[in-house]
């Protein structure tokens, strides 16, 4: 199994998002592109894929930028692979053979857990330290 690019690059942007979450001045696609150091062509087509998925949101013109559509602690890891990847864990359309129904069913296994693990992280985990607010008694 291999993480895709895509989708790490997708949890930095992300995160940047995170850190702006709220503010009325949105980042632009080159100042996202800037501080994770992905590439601004490649970032278009992620951007985009997010969009779609709902994750973000986008507005165009001089105010226009980028914005998650939701709270980053609502936003999942699982989210995120399933927008840009289609899925957690894919299994080949051919089965065949005495032991390939047993083999089905442990990898169908092992992807619901990796799938649970996913939605245990979200994109507040993403954004590190400093994103918990701390009161002083």
């Amino acid at each position: 199994m291999k993480l895709s690019l895509k989708v790490e690059y997708a949890c930095q942007v992300l995160a940047q998002l995170g850190h702006t979450h709220g503010r009325k001045e949105l980042p632009h696609i080159d100042d996202l592109s800037r501080a994770e150091e992905v590439p601004s062509n490649y970032l278009v087509q992620i951007l985009n894929e997010l969009r779609n998925a709902g994750l973000i949101t986008s507005r165009r013109g001089k105010q226009g930028g980028y914005a998650l559509a939701r709270v980053p602690r609502e936003i999942t890891l699982c989210d995120v692979v399933r927008a840009l990847d289609g899925g957690v864990l894919e299994f080949s359309a051919e089965s065949r053979g005495a032991s390939a129904e047993r083999t089905k069913a442990i990898w169908r296994e092992v992807g619901a857990f990796l799938e649970e693990k996913l939605r245990s992280y979200t994109v507040e985990d993403f954004m590190g330290a400093g994103t918990t607010e701390m009161y002083y008694i």
